[in-house]
């Protein structure tokens, strides 16, 4: 299957991804990984990236699709692929449409996580992680440490990243209702889109998403 994952900041997509790429048996490809596996390799395109990086300036949309495009067509690819954190928006979608029509192939399903928001700023601004180098993390709410503020591994400070707390997640979130929201529309006008609810067990939302799948299929 080639699907695409989307959702918003908090709903579980990067846990998600892992377990569907491995029970469908297709390679996950998370724009994150591909970013880093350029820079680390020193790629082209990933010193490109870099370049914008370092300055502070947004990867252009043409060398994000262009690592993307290096990475479906390795032979581990050939059966499928999960994509995450790609298309992040409308124009990358075209482009990824027109790159998957000139090889012939296309998409199956756009699996579309949904989370009321308040959960999702719920989940991340609650989140708290070990200052140590184990980087432990735990949670407020669901998980929380057997005394505030310390790791129950190493007795580390617990502390919340900034991008975590409550302001920046909702800002997060306003950047995906306005960039990345509007592909679900771009793509179910193809009749490609397959909402599930993000809430719940793990494990239920993984057997959901792909009982799902099975169904749109």
């Amino acid at each position: 299957m080639r699907i695409v994952l989307v959702g918003p900041p908090g709903a579980g997509k990067g846990t998600q991804a892992t377990r569907l790429a491995e029970k469908l048996r297709i390679p996950h490809i998370s724009t994150g990984d591909l970013f880093r596996a350029n820079i680390s390799r020193q790629t082209e395109l990933g010193k490109l990236a870099k370049s914008y990086m370092d300055a502070g300036n947004l990867v252009p949309d043409e060398v994000t699709i262009a690592m993307a495009k290096d990475r479906m067509e390795q032979p581990d690819a050939e059966g499928g692929f999960l994509l995450d954190g790609f298309p992040r928006n409308v124009s990358q979608a075209e482009a990824l449409d027109e790159l998957l029509q000139t090889e012939g192939i296309k998409l199956d399903a756009v699996l579309d996580l949904e989370a009321p928001e308040d959960e999702v700023v719920k989940r991340i601004a609650g989140r708290r992680i070990c200052r140590n180098e184990s980087a432990h993390v735990f949670h407020v709410t669901y998980s929380p440490p057997k005394q505030e503020g310390v790791c129950d591994v190493c007795g580390g400070e617990l502390y919340q990243r900034d991008d975590d707390s409550e302001d920046t997640v909702r800002t997060r979130l306003e950047v995906y209702h306005t960039q990345t929201e509007p592909i679900i529309d771009y793509y179910r006008a193809q009749g490609l889109v397959v909402t599930i609810s993000a809430m719940g067990p793990v494990d239920e939302v993984t057997e959901r998403a792909l009982e799902a799948l099975k169904s749109g299929e």
